[in-house]
């Protein structure tokens, strides 16, 4: 992959990680209510999934998302139910200081929250569509694709998970601050979540 692209599909990634969608969301939902700790295997459920976005774009799932509505359909329904899902359990989650004390619940048990990640990361039919549309706008037909998109993919891993990872930290420093606003954290973030998934319901291809 060459300098100058890798260099520009940095800067695309970034911008991309530091507008937060569902995932970010999670991450900062977690980072207060569990801590950064727990909250790095919701951030690597997501990477992971998004990895997974980006393989079927590059196998050609992109596409058949593109030419196939009852495909598209399927999938975006099926994401915008799991989101309005997780923002109803998160509106119904115990205030941040209490939930800081049940790690162990079901919910925040590490392997639960990397599935949640992960769940959000690939419900998202446009993701696939975004990266069909974005990868091959980085990659030189000079060069071997295998090898292009491996290094696009361990780029945006590390960023997306850094970025995500600094979401969860800065929602754990200012957690003692939401602990005293009772379930309002809880309720705008559920809120959030069914208004996105309302948002994926809505939207076309």
């Amino acid at each position: 992959m060459a300098l100058e692209l890798w260099l520009l599909f940095i800067v695309a990634v970034l911008v991309l990680s530091f507008t937060p969608g569902p995932n970010g969301l999670l991450a900062i939902t977690h980072g207060a209510l569990f801590g950064a700790r727990r909250a790095s295997f919701t951030v690597l459920g997501g990477v992971f999934g998004f990895l997974v976005l980006m393989a079927a774009s590059m196998a050609g799932l992109g596409a058949v998302l593109a030419a196939s509505e009852q495909a598209f359909r399927v999938l975006k329904w099926g994401g915008a139910a799991y989101l309005v899902y997780l923002g109803i359990r998160t509106w119904r989650a115990p205030p941040v200081g209490r939930a800081a004390l049940q790690v162990e619940t079901a919910v925040g048990r590490p392997r639960a929250m990397f599935l949640n990640g992960f769940l959000v990361a690939v419900s998202n039919p446009k993701g696939i569509l975004f990266f069909a549309a974005l990868l091959p706008q980085f990659m030189d037909s000079g060069r071997g694709q295998l090898e292009q998109f491996a290094t696009m993919a361990l780029t945006f891993a590390v960023l997306e998970c850094s970025v995500e990872l600094l979401f969860a930290h800065l929602a754990q420093r200012i957690a003692p601050w939401l602990a005293r606003s009772g379930r309002v954290f809880n309720r705008i973030s559920g809120a959030t979540f069914v208004i996105a998934g309302t948002v994926l319901a809505a939207a076309d291809r």
